[in-house]
């Protein structure tokens, strides 16, 4: 597995990824709003709730819960290439955060995460592939958003854990 443990060439990289998105679209239609992860915790609601989720509006009317939607499957194959790609490449490690505030911080940054891309109505994956390489002034700002927060936040994140 010597392609692994090698970089590949950013331009290489990046044209195999514009040429798969391409194909992508064209086929499946563009990625929104963290689809896929919307989905399976749609269906793992559903499997602890049961019929009560129909009691709440947003899973019984804007996003029912089903099995064939085609985002569950780009997302579990987006975790299992990265996987894969870890293990082979030999860095694979498990991290489990040690103090309680590292737990704190993980939570909030994925709530923020989840609620900004609900307000925004796009993921930052599609973000990425859809919006930059189509040269969209939004695609760029959102981006620079990104960055920037994640910029801040591991400027907190440094700052509490050494303080």
């Amino acid at each position: 597995m010597e392609f692994f443990r090698k970089t590949l060439d950013p331009i290489i990289a990046l044209a195999i990824l514009a040429v798969l998105n391409i194909f992508m679209f064209l086929l499946m239609g563009a990625w929104t709003v963290g689809g896929g992860e919307t989905m399976m915790t749609g269906l793992a609601a559903q499997a602890v709730l049961g019929e009560d989720i129909n009691r709440l509006p947003f899973w019984n009317i804007v996003f029912p819960p089903r099995w064939d939607y085609w985002k569950i499957y780009i997302s579990l194959g987006m975790l299992f290439g990265a996987f894969v790609g870890a293990v082979l490449s030999k860095e694979f490690y498990w991290r489990v955060p040690r103090h309680l505030s590292e737990w704190v911080l993980i939570t909030i940054g994925g709530l923020l995460m989840g609620f900004g891309i609900r307000l925004a109505y796009i993921c930052n994956v599609s973000t990425f592939f859809g919006l930059m390489p189509e040269m969209n002034m939004g695609g760029y700002l959102a981006m620079s958003g990104i960055l920037a927060g994640a910029w801040v936040g591991s400027l907190i994140y440094k700052k509490i854990l050494e303080g």
